[in-house]
């Protein structure tokens, strides 16, 4: 299936149906009285979580989605029958936003949430709510007020707790393979990855974190160059990002400069994923020799002027991935404790006491 994360849509809840200027007529029965009923009101239209969609591909082709009308009232104080309520299932993740005031209307977060997104118009007043001691044959109804109408944008941002980042053919796609379930393309040329993979690391048999790989970025992504910043998105909801370096880049390439052009690259786009906690994963190991590799790290450190946690791993091989996923498990589980502290969530299953804080970042 196409991964489809942008789309816009048009939505318009159900007008409130008219309310009805009516008299009994009944044979034997003179002088009835108003007998109008009142209008039905509009449907409205709400937007769910579910967990079982990863993609908005279904927004893509069908742009406009309109809830029913209320019906009218009838006379014998009979009263419109309200319009039908329309849902529209989005993955866990999207973020909607009114189109042209900016405003961001819900975040779906959670499987089974459920939002309003379109009021539907309540229905007119028939002429049976006018009548009085001196207004004994009103001939007054009102209309229904019309339901809301809304362009909407839908951005799907995915839920994980650790993002991967980096240049193109640095690795992403093979460490994701190498540490978790997902099975991303992985081939000899730039750009193999063309929208995100989710994977879901065991640690231990009650312990798992989920890691989000993305496609590479290239200097000049905010100018729109290579996929741009198009999929930065997806790391916004993340708790660690994973920068991902070649130690050992084709044609010469500098490591270090590859470094601050995607550093340079974050804070063009948001500052805030700029300050997020990043380590530095060295990939490739496997391709300089045993007792280069310190001096490596070490270079690597001070050109760099860096005190977030360095890490040389070598994803086709498997060579220091456990220790990395180690690490990331244990920096998860402090920050799961200080989030849940901050909630005051007595029930907090993890504990700061036993592990240690390496948060780390340029």
């Amino acid at each position: 299936m196409k991964f489809i994360d942008e789309a816009t849509i048009d939505i318009a809840a159900g007008n409130g149906g008219d309310g009805c200027a009516s008299f009994r007529r009944e044979k034997f029965i003179p002088k009835g009285g108003p007998d109008g009923g009142d209008g039905g009101r509009g449907g409205s239209v709400w937007v769910a979580a579910d967990r079982n969609i990863n993609t908005l591909i279904d927004f893509r082709y069908a742009r406009r989605y309109q809830a029913e009308n209320g019906e009218k009232g009838r006379g014998a104080d009979c009263y419109g029958a309200g319009g039908a309520d329309i849902d529209l299932r989005v993955p866990v993740g999207t973020v909607i936003t009114d189109a042209d005031t900016g405003e961001k209307l819900v975040d779906m977060v959670a499987h089974g949430q459920r939002a309003l997104l379109a009021q539907g118009g309540r229905g007119g007043i028939g002429n049976l709510h006018f009548k009085s001691s001196t207004n004994r044959t009103p001939r007054q109804f009102t209309k229904g007020e019309p339901g809301q109408r809304r362009k909407l944008t839908l951005e799907l941002r995915v839920l994980a707790d650790v993002g991967l980042l980096g240049l193109p053919n640095a690795g992403k796609s093979t460490l994701i393979r190498a540490v978790s379930n997902a099975r991303p393309k992985v081939a000899d040329y730039p750009f193999t990855t063309l929208h995100p993979h989710l994977g879901v690391v065991r640690v231990g048999p009650e312990q798992s974190f989920v890691i989000a790989d993305i496609p590479g970025l290239i200097e000049g992504a905010a100018e729109g160059a290579g996929l741009g910043h198009q999929f930065l998105r997806h790391l916004s909801r993340t708790d660690l990002l994973l920068h991902l370096v070649d130690c050992v880049p084709p044609e010469g390439n500098d490591p270090v400069r590859g470094a601050r052009v995607i550093a340079a690259e974050l804070r063009k786009y948001d500052q805030e994923l700029y300050r997020k906690p990043r380590w530095f994963v060295l990939n490739k190991v496997d391709l300089v020799p045993a007792d280069e590799r310190d001096a490596l790290l070490h270079e690597f450190r001070c050109r760099l002027r860096t005190k977030a946690p360095v890490f040389a791993v070598s994803a086709a091989t498997g060579d220091g991935c456990r220790e990395l996923v180690s690490a990331i498990a244990r920096f998860l589980a402090t920050q799961r404790a200080k989030n849940a502290k901050e909630r005051g969530d007595v029930d907090a299953r993890f504990s700061t006491n036993d592990t240690e804080d390496i948060r780390g970042g340029v």
